[in-house]
């Protein structure tokens, strides 16, 4: 048993210096797995937020810095409350415990190939299909009970209504054109009105995003193979998951966004459905339009928030 001990860090910033060597951490790591009886050649993950580390081709160790313990509650609180409800793999815990007081999972590893190295190169057809069986998936997690996870913190209406006054100060700041300012309270106020503020809560993933994904290939047939990392699940308004995909992988192309929201259920996309949808996207918790919006040109396209919305979520 290796005599090194998992720091305590006063933030994110910090931590993540410290994440960014592994020859810190890892033989903690190591030695974690090793208690469980898991050996094998170990694999860092660079992405992600957490201490991730892969132990042969069919287990994962999750690592969970004190200061980011919510993550580990959601992540620990969907794979429970989500196990054997959907035809979606997802991982499965196979142990849990904690270290220096940084909670772990050992979760099983998905097979696939990642979602974000396949689909720039996927035929339009294909990306119409994966994005409808989303939408799919994306409705199939919102039926499942809440559970647990109906108690996370803070709960929908509270972190609406916080994201609604700091939403001009966080766009300015991330340097959102002018134009686009200029139609922020408009929208802030149709928000209040199109957001359902108290209707019942499902689960929300918060990141259906490439990253996310595993994808397989069967008869020629690219399809969804896999979903993983619950780290930011929250509990609230469905439309919210709707984000993810519509800016990374919809690509205002109307027949990726029809693929989408037929799969989830929408068979209809008329004003009030964008207006929400745009105002969602300025609301998230990771907003930032200039770096997500995967639509080429799209400052020069569009002349404002309502323009905007249209091309995002092209008919």
């Amino acid at each position: 048993m290796t005599n090194a001990v998992l720091p305590a860090f006063a933030d994110a910033q910090a931590f993540r210096a410290w994440r960014s060597d592994p020859l810190r951490w890892l033989p903690i790591a190591v030695d974690i797995a090793r208690s469980h009886g898991l050996d094998g050649r170990a694999q860092v993950f660079s992405t992600g937020t957490n201490l991730v580390v892969g132990f042969g081709e069919k287990l994962i160790l999750k690592i969970f810095p004190p200061l980011l313990r919510a993550q580990f509650v959601s992540e620990r609180g969907s794979l429970t409350q989500l196990a054997g409800r959907l035809d979606l793999p997802i991982p499965e815990i196979v142990a849990e415990g904690e270290r220096d007081g940084w909670p772990y999972l050992i979760i099983t590893r998905l097979a696939g190939a990642l979602g974000s190295e396949v689909w720039p190169s996927l035929p339009e057809a294909q990306k119409e299909r994966v994005l409808r069986q989303i939408g799919e998936t994306i409705a199939a997690v919102q039926r499942a009970p809440l559970g647990p996870l109906a108690q996370i913190e803070p709960r929908w209406d509270a972190f609406m209504r916080k994201q609604m006054q700091g939403c001009r100060a966080r766009h300015e700041r991330l340097g959102l054109a002018p134009k686009f300012l200029a139609g922020l309270d408009d929208l802030l106020r149709d928000a209040a009105k199109l957001i359902p503020m108290d209707a019942s809560p499902v689960i929300l993933i918060g990141e259906y995003i490439p990253e996310n994904f595993l994808l397989a290939c069967h008869d020629g047939d690219w399809s969804l193979a896999g979903l993983f990392d619950f780290g930011d699940v929250r509990a609230g308004w469905r439309d919210y998951d709707l984000l993810g995909p519509s800016a990374f992988m919809a690509a205002g192309r109307p027949g990726r966004v029809r693929s989408l929201l037929e799969g989830f259920g929408y068979s209809k996309l008329d004003y009030a459905l964008k207006r929400r949808l745009m105002a969602l996207m300025l609301l998230h918790q990771a907003s930032d339009l200039n770096s997500h919006i995967c639509i080429e040109g799209w400052q020069e396209r569009a002349d404002d928030l309502v323009a905007l919305q249209d091309l995002i979520w092209a008919e």
